[in-house]
């Protein structure tokens, strides 16, 4: 691994060296993104290049408001289940069509049909779509859904050029996306590069400082920071928290951080395919002896610097929803053993798979080392973040560390991956209550009502240890001193309206 760092350092390195583009911007990315096809993709880092190839409906602020973007305005009739758009009058995708209130509707009908979109369960809560004229979107609902608009307001709600769909070749999307954002696909070379080109016909483009942005993918915290130091990058997304410190002192850059949405969980194989059918995590005993034998502190301190906040639910203290019914599990490594003992095991041998980056690595040799104490000895495989999550959807795991960058409404935190058919419930965890509980709180606009079904929902998840969360995700960027105007937003996205390289 030091070797294959090395040399995707000393290529961004050389890279630097050779002539750039006046005002290209190079940003520093954990990992490779998966499939851009906003419909079809799940990674954090895709949906960070999206912010700049792909407009959405609706948009947040600084503060999580829903703002508007390619709708101008919208309003919900009487009962809540049906919810009007107005829309822009002057936007163009990449590919020169316009975009209007037909071309929304086929973007959704995909988003809620496509046969592996990751999208459906954000959308299950809508029956049909409709435009009555160029201008008008209508969704009609199934019944009151509180979270569709924040859901609008990323993926489901990014617009694609229908001229791009291809039924025959579904993929051809993800190869070159066609969208109506800031910036144009240009190329992507796998694990090497993706690079967008500005889009002179986008309707804010004056905003837009940059003629290209480059991202380059480098999953060795160390080697990024290099990379930034050297001048491969002007800016980085995820620094290691072990390196705040030292990027606070450099007067050549800049640092800034935000407490995020997200977090850092271990994912149990309940039952999905052959490794969830053999697997002892399976027993709710032997997770909740996994979780006692885990000491969120330590890795806060050890590998999060003090700013990996531990964590003990999906919502971050930041939400209204968050709850204080839920005490951190403190490690009791003793009645860890007592439960391996009572599920009829002495030992447990299991496989923790996880993306290979610098951070997630150190969390999860810590992980080894914590439960090896209390009989659960486990095996590491670092693989690459996207293929995790492939191999993770078609149950070829038995644990796995998995990261969520957080969603401005509840739902977005929870239901998909604890509802029984839920897009991205991994481990095919189900409870009939839970899915109930879940539903409900959709369906509830008063904040109060619905942050009860909320915590009755995680009274059950927790009884049952459905998942161990580890730390709430903060979002620490990390930039040399010329980029000037950029603001961290608690969704992490890196928005570049407004940025630009300080004049010499």
């Amino acid at each position: 691994m030091k070797k294959l760092a090395s040399a995707i350092g000393a290529a961004v390195l050389l890279l630097a060296s050779g002539a750039t583009l006046a005002q290209e911007i190079r940003i520093g990315l954990q990992e490779d993104p998966d499939v851009l096809d906003p419909h079809r993709a799940r990674t954090y880092v895709g949906r960070i290049v999206f912010t700049s190839l792909c407009d959405k409906l609706v948009d947040i602020d600084p503060r999580l408001h829903i703002v508007p973007q390619l709708a101008e305005s919208w309003n919900w009739n009487t009962d809540n289940t049906v919810l009007t758009f107005k829309l822009r009058k002057d936007v163009v995708f990449h590919d020169g069509t316009k975009f209007d209130a037909a071309a929304a509707k086929a973007n959704l009908d995909r988003a809620r049909t496509l046969p592996d979109s990751f999208r459906k369960g954000e959308l299950a809560s809508v029956e049909k779509v409709e435009a009555p004229d160029a201008d008008t979107l209508v969704l009609t609902l199934k019944g009151p859904d509180a979270s569709l608009l924040a859901q609008l307001s990323d993926r489901a709600g990014m617009m694609l050029s229908p001229a791009s769909f291809d039924p025959k070749d579904p993929n051809a999307v993800g190869r070159k996306p066609i969208c109506s954002g800031p910036y144009k696909f240009v190329e992507r070379v796998q694990n090497d590069r993706i690079v967008l080109d500005k889009f002179d016909q986008y309707y804010d483009a004056k905003d837009y400082h940059f003629s290209r942005i480059t991202f380059l993918p480098i999953p060795d915290t160390t080697v990024r920071l290099q990379n930034l130091r050297a001048g491969g990058l002007d800016m980085l997304e995820r620094l290691s928290p072990s390196d705040a410190p030292d990027v606070k002192k450099d007067s050549s850059l800049h640092f800034s951080s935000v407490a995020g949405l997200g977090f850092q969980e271990v994912v149990f194989n309940s039952n999905n395919g052959k490794r969830g059918e053999a697997n002892p995590f399976r027993d709710p005993r032997v997770r909740e002896a996994f979780e006692l034998a885990l000491d969120r502190d330590a890795i806060n301190e050890v590998v999060g610097g003090g700013i990996f906040e531990p964590a003990n639910q999906p919502f971050p203290p930041a939400s209204p929803y968050h709850s204080d019914k839920f005490p951190l599990v403190k490690r009791d490594v003793e009645k860890a053993k007592a439960l391996l003992k009572e599920a009829g095991k002495t030992q447990v041998k299991a496989e923790l798979a996880f993306g290979n980056n610098t951070t997630t690595a150190a969390i999860a040799e810590m992980i080894q080392a914590m439960e090896r104490e209390a009989g659960i000895e486990l095996s590491l495989r670092p693989t690459d973040y996207a293929a995790l999550l492939g191999q993770m959807h078609n149950g070829n795991f038995e644990l796995a560390l998995r990261g969520w960058s957080g969603r401005p409404d509840p739902d977005g935190n929870i239901t998909q991956f604890v509802s029984c058919k839920g897009e991205l419930n991994d481990g095919h965890y189900c409870n009939a209550e839970v899915d109930k509980l879940l539903f409900d709180a959709r369906k509830v606009p008063d904040e109060a009502k619905r942050k009860a079904l909320y915590d009755q929902a995680q009274a059950i998840l927790r009884k049952d240890v459905a998942d161990a969360f580890l730390y709430f995700q903060p979002w620490p960027f990390a930039m040399q001193r010329k980029v000037q105007g950029f603001l961290p937003y608690p969704d992490g996205m890196i928005r570049l309206k407004g940025v630009s390289f300080a004049k010499k």
